[in-house]
């Protein structure tokens, strides 16, 4: 078009119309895309959803105290086209996990999404520590991990104002961890809302009073503990018809 509009005085009002019909029939022809192109999946590139999760932990301060710290791991999930599985990941940078860790996430992950009733082999999820240098031990934040990956493949919103800590045991309850008040304490300070512990006490830790203004929650199943953090329930109907899609394919 370019070179044609160089000389615009030698071409006639004819020529300009002959040349204006081939030019759009060849962009007809060529430039648009055929309905199922459109449609195609290939052209719309799947942009992985990134969450920062909140975790109750315990450390030590300088005084060699232990105390309760409120961290923050920050979570990728991402929906893939094809069908080879879950691939879940563990950066080993700013910070990381330990074995231990890895391996109770990833229990948990199994275990809740049974439940829900999902398929996750096409499910990319990264796990990243911001925190360098940094290794997260211990298996409290395995629940909550666990949770909130589901939520996002359901793309349910989870409160921001509460948080849990927690295993997901072999019956998908919400297992029992060591340092609940301590826990609890910093979750306070963080001004968080609402805190969900197990049901089941750890028997080495001491009594605790409800901090002012914050709702300390028990939750014996997997299926409370997301209701309570989501508002939704952890599976329905509509996971089950997914599913059978997905195994007829």
């Amino acid at each position: 078009m370019t070179a044609w509009s160089a000389h615009p005085q030698n071409v006639s009002s004819t020529s300009w119309l002959f040349l204006g019909g081939i030019l759009l029939s060849i962009f007809l022809a060529f430039g648009l895309p055929s309905s199922s192109h459109a449609a195609s999946e290939t052209d719309f590139p799947i942009n992985p959803v990134r969450r920062a999760i909140p975790i109750l932990g315990t450390t030590t301060n300088a005084q060699s105290e232990q105390v309760g710290i409120v961290a923050e791991v920050q979570l990728e999930f991402l929906q893939r086209r094809d069908h080879k599985g879950l691939d879940l990941q563990f950066l080993t940078r700013p910070g990381k996990f330990s074995p231990y860790a890895q391996q109770s996430v990833k229990d948990a992950l199994g275990l809740v999404v049974e439940a829900a009733g999902l398929n996750p082999d096409s499910w990319t999820v990264r796990f990243i520590l911001p925190y360098p240098g940094v290794t997260l031990y211990g298996e409290s934040l395995s629940a909550m991990a666990a949770l909130n990956v589901v939520a996002l493949a359901k793309n349910e919103p989870v409160d921001e104002e509460t948080v849990l800590t927690g295993t997901v045991t072999a019956d998908g309850h919400v297992g029992t961890v060591g340092g609940v008040p301590l826990k609890i304490l910093a979750a306070h300070e963080q001004r968080y809302r609402r805190v969900l512990i197990p049901e089941e006490p750890d028997v080495a830790d001491d009594d605790w009073e409800t901090p002012f203004l914050m709702e300390v929650s028990p939750v014996g199943s997997i299926k409370h503990a997301y209701l309570a953090l989501t508002h939704r329930p952890l599976r329905s109907h509509l996971n089950d018809q997914s599913i059978a899609a997905s195994l007829s394919q």
